[in-house]
């Protein structure tokens, strides 16, 4: 059985690793990920394992949190993923999450957001949570509303001119 580092009623959760390569190979190609997210430009198993090594477990290994894969219990499937982030350009820590094209629409990203949301609190004492999202991106708007967070302003991060809408939880963004 692996082992896993959370666990709530109907998902477990666990830290992204380099045998996940095929599941993220799919999950950064559904068509909502490069639209709402952006083409990490991730095309074959070695592009995903080379993904997951710089930009997945370096953060891990730094801040002890990170991206989790979410496994659905009933039939031990990764469905998506979810995690706190330390993103550049982002006050505060930012958390994200993506589910296959099959899964959405059942409570997973709640759930799973829920339950990394209180282990940061309980764990990292991270009390200030913030999300990003594009405007057309309506579920996930309503997704970091439900899980207490407003929207504050208008941002956009980097080099990229595409309109984020920044969310928080914290009164000091409010």
């Amino acid at each position: 059985m692996e082992e896993y580092t959370f666990e709530t009623e109907r998902l477990y959760m666990r830290p992204a690793q380099v045998k996940d390569a095929d599941f993220v190979l799919e999950l950064l190609n559904t068509p909502k990920w490069l639209s709402y997210i952006g083409d990490r430009k991730v095309r074959t198993e070695e592009d995903a394992i080379q993904y997951i090594k710089s930009k997945m477990l370096p953060q891990f290994e730094e801040k002890k949190f990170g991206n989790y894969i979410v496994v659905r219990k009933e039939d031990h499937k990764r469905i998506g993923c979810c995690g706190l982030y330390d993103r550049e350009g982002i006050q505060g820590i930012d958390i994200g999450f993506a589910f296959l094209p099959s899964y959405e629409g059942n409570g997973y990203g709640y759930e799973s957001a829920a339950k990394v949301m209180q282990y940061g609190k309980d764990v990292h004492n991270i009390l200030s949570v913030s999300g990003i999202t594009v405007k057309e991106n309506i579920g996930s708007q309503r997704l970091l509303e439900k899980l207490g967070l407003k929207c504050i302003k208008t941002i956009t991060l980097g080099n990229d001119p595409t309109p984020l809408l920044f969310y928080s939880n914290s009164k000091e963004h409010a």
